[in-house]
């Protein structure tokens, strides 16, 4: 496998939650309904800003991309809580046409910041 791209993004946190205070429908626009908690449990603020770290860190990975929305990329979690992409609609397109076979993402949050990278392989 060869690497088509990374990407790297970071997110301030009290920004971010001073953002989703302001305009509540930030939330929804964001994120879709299944990626807003886990195990029943709402996600904290903290979790969603690195969530949308990962989205933008993704987007970059790619190369960049104007028509992928932000519920084509939901960040979710496999079986071991390792966070990836559920790819679909312009995301998972995208991906197709550029021969994406893996994408691998990793998430933290300190100190009042959130970040993500991602590694885009063919």
């Amino acid at each position: 496998m060869g690497v088509i791209g990374v990407g790297v993004d970071l997110v301030d946190i009290a920004r971010f939650e001073r953002a989703m205070g302001r305009t509540p429908r930030l939330r929804a626009r964001l994120f879709a309904e299944d990626e807003l908690s886990r195990d029943g449990r709402p996600l904290p603020l903290r979790s969603l800003a690195g969530r949308f770290a990962a989205k933008e860190a993704f987007i970059k990975a790619l190369g960049g991309s104007d028509e992928i929305g932000w519920h084509d990329m939901p960040v979710v979690s496999d079986e071991h809580g390792n966070p990836g992409f559920a790819l679909r609609g312009r995301a998972a397109e995208t991906a197709g046409a550029l021969g994406v076979a893996g994408v691998h993402l990793t998430m933290s949050h300190d100190a009042g910041l959130a970040v993500a990278f991602v590694v885009v392989e063919d």
